[in-house]
Parts: C-alpha cells; structure tokens; sequence
C-alpha cells in the first residue's frame, strides 16, 4: 500500500473531512474512491470548467453596471412578488 503526500487548503480539509464524515468514511476512503474512478473513467470523473462569472467580459460589464449605478445613469428596478411570477408564466 503506497502513501500520498499533498497539500490542500486547511479550510478546505475541514470541510471535506466532514462531508465525509457524514457519508460514514474517512478522507484516505474517499480519495482511493476518486483513484478508482479517475482509473475507470480513464480521466477525470466529473466536468471541469472555468465559471462564466468570472470571465472578463463579465467582469467587464459588471464594474460598467456599478459604474454607471455610482453616477446616477441607471436606477434600481423594484419589482413587487407578484410582478416577478407574472413575468415567470
């Protein structure tokens, strides 16, 4: 049996330690349960991709909206529960 050695955020530990926790096993279970999958799958099992939010173009237009919010050149919408359910249908 092979030992592995990496470093992850401490945060991130904690969390995963007691997602796992909860799932009734320990972290070594749950990463040789990700190896065994990585191996199966013949790469990484699950999507990976950059989140759209972060994109720069979104952050483009993100800081123009604040921007132009800070100056006065937009307004606030306000809209009351109902108009957000008609708007649903």
């Amino acid at each position: 049996m092979a030992n592995v050695s990496i470093r992850v955020d401490d945060v991130v530990k904690q969390r995963a330690e007691s997602i796992c926790s909860d799932l009734g096993m320990s972290l070594s279970t749950a990463t040789n349960l990700f190896y065994k999958k990585l191996i199966s799958y013949g790469g990484i099992p699950f999507e990976l991709r950059v989140d759209p939010f972060y994109s720069e173009e979104n952050q483009a237009h993100l800081e123009k909206v604040i921007n132009n919010y800070n100056h006065g050149k937009s307004n606030p919408v306000y809209k009351k529960i109902e108009e957000l359910e008609e708007m649903e249908d």
